[in-house]
């Protein structure tokens, strides 16, 4: 699959939504509060689909990073079932990455559930760090959220070939 990512707006309000309740049927966030995340300048969504598909949405990711401000938080990343295990993830939150650096953040913090090694192993991975655990933190279930931080990496850059 070749998979393209693009900038989320209000229009993709419903497919996201769709995403949400499927990847978090229990605390979903609703959907006043993601209409509000998507229409703010604080931050960016980013939605991806299948290259041949650009209408069928299977993931998104929010961060939170007001420009000039030393920190940033994503929000939320969900990949449909059908997607999982590709990279798509992953691809997401390096692109959360580089959007954070690029409005001037140095640390990037996000919770994730205890429950969830899956999630834990990919930001483990690329760099995040367990700071803390907020005990209930993901309701209605009760289960704890693992606070987790990365300090931003300075942009990769490599010289040009055949120059």
């Amino acid at each position: 699959m070749v998979w393209q990512l693009r900038r989320a707006t209000v229009d993709d309000l419903d497919a996201i939504m769709a995403i949400e309740h499927a990847v978090f049927p229990t605390d979903a966030w609703s959907v006043e509060s993601m209409g509000s995340e998507l229409s703010s300048t604080h931050g960016v969504y980013l939605v991806a689909f299948e290259h041949s598909e650009p209408q069928d949405i299977v993931a998104y990711a929010g961060l939170l990073a007001p420009r000039g401000a030393s920190q940033a938080d994503i929000q939320s990343v969900a990949v449909v079932e059908s997607a999982r295990r590709q990279g798509l993830a992953r691809t997401l939150v390096l692109s959360l990455i580089d959007e954070a650096r690029d409005r001037g953040a140095r640390e990037i913090f996000l919770e994730v559930r205890v429950d969830n090694p899956g999630a834990q192993a990919l930001y483990d991975s690329l760099g995040f760090e367990g700071i803390a655990v907020r005990k209930g933190y993901y309701q209605p279930d009760n289960v704890d959220g693992l606070v987790m931080r990365l300090e931003v990496p300075a942009p990769k850059t490599s010289p040009a070939v055949g120059a």
